[in-house]
């Protein structure tokens, strides 16, 4: 029946440089870098879309997925200065600047639990003064009060922080964070992986090769991860379908990243001189992109955060299968100018997965079920 709707659906469809892209998808073939430009370049964002959702009704059924989780942002000081982000700053004396205590951390995730989280995600700027043992204390501390949380903490930018300051390698500092009570890895700090993105946007960052070196080494120890790309900035069709490809090329290695989101740029307080949001097909179709080039990734994410409720209610039909969660409280991308509420209520993510046409299935950070809402 799957493949019969959508055989139907793409008999119509009006582009017919998709012709080949449309065999692939239906015979099970990789799509190469060549048909990822041709998808973004279609104006028939209709049938990419169809196509992008056969993928996922395939591998995920109908369900579509979210989580009760928090984000706690520890700190905006930062170490670095990248052009795009409104979130950080290098100067403590900054109005906007701030540091949490262990007691205010300790509340964040107290309130979280409250509300029945079972994830708090935490990332942050690069504090010049605080010792990895800080970081470490956090998240034993946090497992210590709260051993039923699933700590997703720190981005591979931020490991790499860790390594110079501590004088350890990538392994020893993850080994000692997933003793601590570390168990997962967020997907923040890949943007673009092209060296010339990165050179505009966030030149003092590190590159692709160490945030994927970094991701391996997390996968080897036992520990998943999601991955990101940030999108709508200063990068090519070309580039965003490169970032796919290596990403993956490196799940094909290790199979531990679960989710990849691809996050929309936020133009506002930032150096980039960009004045726009990205527009609702350019969001839909990196999404659906993203599904049908990522065929060994298991869940594609409509970050509601970024793209807003509506485009990623919508994009439940071109190609994501999970909405986030609950997050409570949002900074980094609302100080870039973000249009979505800083939180989101269990109830309504629900409502907008059912009006979709899905299962809403309230999931763990690993994607093991919690409840199903038939």
């Amino acid at each position: 029946m799957l493949t019969a709707n959508i055989e139907k659906i793409v008999s119509l469809s009006s582009d017919k440089s998709l012709f080949s892209v449309i065999d692939k998808v239906l015979e099970e073939k990789r799509l190469s870098l060549e048909d990822g430009i041709k998808l973004f370049e279609t104006d028939d964002l209709l049938t990419v879309g169809a196509l992008a959702n056969y993928v996922t009704e395939k591998k995920n059924g109908k369900y579509a997925y979210f989580v009760i989780n928090r984000q706690i942002n520890p700190t905006n000081i930062c170490a670095l200065d990248c052009n795009f982000c409104a979130f950080a700053t290098m100067d403590k004396n900054d109005p906007k600047a701030y540091e949490m205590s262990y007691e205010e951390i300790i509340k964040k995730a107290e309130y979280a639990v409250s509300q029945g989280a079972c994830e708090v995600h935490i990332v942050g700027g690069l504090h010049p003064d605080w010792s990895f043992d800080v970081y470490l204390k956090m998240v034993s501390m946090l497992k210590e009060r709260f051993p039923q949380l699933h700590i997703k903490a720190f981005t591979a930018v931020e490991i790499d922080y860790f390594s110079r300051i501590s004088g350890l390698s990538y392994e020893d500092v993850l080994t000692k964070l997933k003793e601590a009570g570390l168990g997962s890895l967020p997907g923040g700090g890949a943007e673009i992986f092209a060296p010339r993105v990165r050179r505009i946007i966030a030149p003092t960052k590190i590159g692709w090769k160490k945030y994927l070196e970094i991701h391996r080494t997390a996968h080897r120890l036992g520990l998943h991860s999601t991955v990101t790309m940030l999108y709508g900035h200063v990068e090519t069709y070309e580039e965003r379908v490169d970032h796919m490809l290596k990403v993956r090329e490196a799940q094909e290695e290790t199979g531990g990243f679960t989710c990849f989101i691809p996050l929309a740029y936020q133009p506002e307080n930032n150096q980039l001189n960009i004045t726009e949001h990205t527009h609702g097909v350019d969001d839909l179709k990196t999404i659906a992109v993203s599904r049908l080039l990522l065929d060994n990734i298991p869940h594609v994410k409509a970050y509601w955060v970024m793209v807003g409720e509506k485009i990623a209610q919508v994009a439940l039909n071109f190609g994501a299968d999970d909405m986030d969660g609950t997050v409570m409280e949002e900074k980094i991308a609302h100080f870039a100018g973000a249009k979505s509420p800083t939180q989101q209520q269990k109830e309504k993510l629900v409502r907008l997965i059912k009006e979709a046409g899905k299962i809403p299935v309230e999931r763990d950070t690993l994607y093991n079920h919690i409840k199903v809402y038939e």
